[in-house]
């Protein structure tokens, strides 16, 4: 069922490269269009995984990649329709389809274990992946903001400062984003480490809650995301870290998150070997 919403976020990439060279409103209409189609498509198979399984297919690696792809997806089209500007589609939905490649290949439900019957399970991958999704914004935001400053700073107006917002409103949109994201991965490590301290204490002998400490990769890479994103928020109000260096900041983070969602993930991990 994966495949189809990679359809349409594959055909939203290429309408949306057409838009960004030709400027065409009826291209970007259509670009638009297809990305609802892709959001609707993928609300609809994750829907109905919950319904066959009673809980939010996001147990397994590849699940919470897609729940994360959703989430962005709809983050994305909430940003572009209250504010009516199309041209970070162009970033946005190639990250989109080659993500959703995974979900598409490995379709199956993951079953959850009992271990992981927990409302605060829930809550945790829940935030975090909030968390992400508005860290991916954050992340297009800022490489945006650096190749409209590269333009302007060599005095070649041309490509980039045609089909972009000006670097005052990127800049405020990048702080939006990591503030709100900020706040999820916060609650998240919160809750997951309540939840992981109450598991230990019901499920000892368990080898993936005895795994569950700074020293795992899962859990080091998420708080050394917390870290750059803390120094980010903190560096921009006490030394005036604004701009092309808190964009580049958010570009270092999103490339934790990343390599936490996949690699680490996948192949790492102990502790969230589920």
């Amino acid at each position: 069922m994966n495949v189809i919403p990679l359809l349409f976020y594959i055909a939203a990439t290429v309408a949306y490269i057409i838009y960004f060279v030709s400027r065409s409103h009826r291209t970007g209409r259509l670009a638009t269009g297809a990305l609802i189609a892709a959001a609707i498509s993928h609300t609809f198979v994750i829907g109905m995984q919950t319904m066959q399984t009673g809980y939010l297919p996001i147990v397994s690696t590849t699940g919470a990649i897609s729940t994360f792809v959703w989430l962005l997806a709809l983050a994305y089209l909430y940003t572009e329709l209250t504010t009516d500007e199309r041209s970070m589609g162009v970033f946005i939905t190639p990250l989109l389809s080659i993500l959703q490649v995974l979900p598409a290949i490995t379709s199956q439900v993951t079953t959850r274990p009992a271990i992981l019957q927990n409302p605060l399970f829930t809550v945790h991958v829940s935030s975090l992946l909030f968390a992400y999704a508005s860290f991916a914004l954050a992340c297009v935001i800022g490489v945006t903001y650096v190749l409209l400053f590269k333009e302007i700073k060599t005095k070649e107006l041309g490509f980039f400062y045609a089909r972009l917002p000006s670097l005052q409103v990127l800049d405020v949109m990048n702080v939006r984003a990591v503030t709100a994201g900020w706040i999820f991965l916060t609650i998240g490590i919160a809750v997951g480490w309540f939840w992981a301290n109450q598991a230990a204490s019901q499920t000892a002998t368990d080898p993936r809650i005895q795994a569950m400490s700074l020293l795992d990769p899962k859990i080091f890479a998420a708080t050394l995301c917390w870290v750059v994103y803390s120094f980010e928020l903190a560096a921009r109000r006490t030394i005036g870290w604004r701009g092309r260096r808190s964009a580049w900041l958010s570009t270092i983070g999103f490339t934790i998150v990343l390599l936490n969602f996949v690699p680490v993930g996948y192949f790492l991990t102990k502790s969230h070997d589920f």
